[in-house]
């Protein structure tokens, strides 16, 4: 079944790389142009208003809707999952306007763009836990919404930005978790032991933090440190999974 579930989504994208071709916007005054764009924003048709937001934007890049024809194709990239050209948009944005009313929105937005960047259609179709995977999109996100609570503590983005990061500290540390398993499979016990030791500084109020110290136990056990071996035993007692 997970075959032809595949097999269906390349066709699909397939198909659609062969069908597709550029569309040419027409020269319309920008306000005609921007409000056409609004329409499609607000009827979900992300394509059509990406299409008018970039002509917006290459036509008139000094013009009076030029700010908020790149936040709104900010949004419009998220939407449509288009996350490289959305990241590169924030960064222009940010880099171009470094004091603007909607700075809180554009960095809370990039955490949500490589928040986005961690995630993995297939992984979401298939159900499958992939704590393994290249946490990279997820740290940059844990930092853009630290920096987020830091710069602007009052912002209405705030409240997400803590519950996201709560998620995310979750990921990376079950990401580490997944290190030491493979170093302990690896029988690379030193660096099993230094891994784990990093869960516990790092992330100590995660499940991952207390799944570590079996593992970590183990590694003692194979080195023949009975002191600290001990000390573990007496950690995973305090600490149950």
């Amino acid at each position: 079944m997970k075959r032809l579930i595949l097999s269906g989504l390349l066709a699909v994208g397939l198909l659609a790389g062969c069908s597709s071709k550029e569309t040419v916007v027409p020269d319309v005054p920008p306000s005609q142009l921007y409000s056409e764009a609004q329409t499609s924003l607000n009827e979900g048709n992300w394509t059509s208003a990406i299409e008018k937001l970039e002509a917006l934007d290459s036509r008139y890049p000094f013009g009076a809707y030029s700010e908020q024809v790149q936040l709104d194709l900010i949004y419009a990239y998220y939407k449509s999952d288009d996350l490289a050209l959305g990241e590169a948009t924030i960064n222009r944005f940010m880099r171009m306007n470094p004091g603007h009313a909607k700075s809180d929105w554009v960095l809370y937005m990039r955490g949500l763009t490589h928040m986005a960047g961690d995630r993995s259609m297939l992984h979401d179709i298939f159900n499958i836990d992939r704590s393994d995977r290249d946490p990279q999109p997820a740290m940059k996100a844990f930092r853009d919404f630290k920096r987020l609570l830091e710069r602007y503590p009052n912002s209405p983005y705030a409240a997400d930005a803590k519950t996201r990061m709560l998620f995310l500290k979750n990921r990376l540390a079950n990401y580490d978790l997944a290190t030491a398993d493979f170093y302990i499979r690896r029988e690379a016990w030193i660096a099993a032991v230094n891994r784990c030791k990093q869960i516990q500084q790092d992330f100590p109020d995660t499940e991952a933090a207390r799944k570590s110290l079996p593992l970590m136990l183990e590694a003692y056990e194979k080195l023949g440190l009975e002191e600290p071996a001990q000390r573990t035993r007496e950690l995973i007692k305090l600490n149950p999974v």
